[in-house]
C-alpha cells in the first residue's frame, strides 16, 4: 500500500476547510430576514406590483409570500412558521406560490431557492426576504416594526 502524498493531504485539508467554512456561512445566513432595497417606483406604483397581484397579493394587506417546490422538505417547516406568525397578527395573509407553476414570477422576484419568503407591505412593496426557513422571532419583529404597519 502506498502512503498518501503530501500534496494530496494538503488538497484534502483545503477541501475540508472550504466545506466547513461554507457550511458555517450557510447556517448563519439561512432563514435570516434581510431588508430589501426597493427600486424607485414606476408609473404603476411599487416595483413588481403587477407580478405580486397576479400571484394573489391584495392591496392593503401585509402578505407573507412563500415560494415552494413539491420536493422541498424545508418548505413544510417554513409553512408552519408562517401560519403560526400570521395567526398571531391581524391583517397578515400567507400566500404559498409553487415555483414550478410560476417560474417567470420567481425569476422576476429573484427567487433562486426554496423556500424563499417575501414580506410584502400593505403598499405592495417587498420589504424583507429570507432564503430558507425564517426565524419566527425575526419574522414577528419584522411584522411588528416595519412591514407597513
Amino acid at each position: 500500500m502506498q502512503s498518501p502524498s503530501p500534496a494530496g493531504i494538503v488538497v484534502l485539508v483545503a477541501v475540508l476547510a472550504a466545506a466547513t467554512a461554507f457550511g458555517w456561512w450557510r447556517r448563519r445566513h439561512d432563514g435570516r430576514l434581510r431588508a430589501v432595497r426597493n427600486r424607485p417606483s414606476t408609473a404603476a406604483g411599487a416595483p413588481h406590483r403587477a407580478t405580486l397581484t397576479a400571484l394573489g397579493v391584495r392591496p392593503g394587506e401585509v402578505t407573507l409570500v412563500q415560494f415552494s417546490a413539491p420536493v422541498c422538505a424545508p418548505c413544510r417547516a417554513a409553512r408552519r412558521v408562517l401560519a403560526d406568525v400570521a395567526a398571531r397578527h391581524d391583517g397578515v395573509t400567507v400566500l404559498e406560490v409553487g415555483v414550478d407553476e410560476h417560474l417567470d414570477a420567481a425569476r422576476e422576484l429573484d427567487v433562486w431557492r426554496t423556500p424563499t419568503v417575501l414580506v410584502v407591505d400593505a403598499a405592495g412593496r417587498v420589504v424583507r426576504r429570507a432564503a430558507g426557513v425564517p426565524d419566527r422571532d425575526d419574522l414577528t419583529a419584522a411584522l411588528t416594526v416595519g412591514a407597513g404597519r
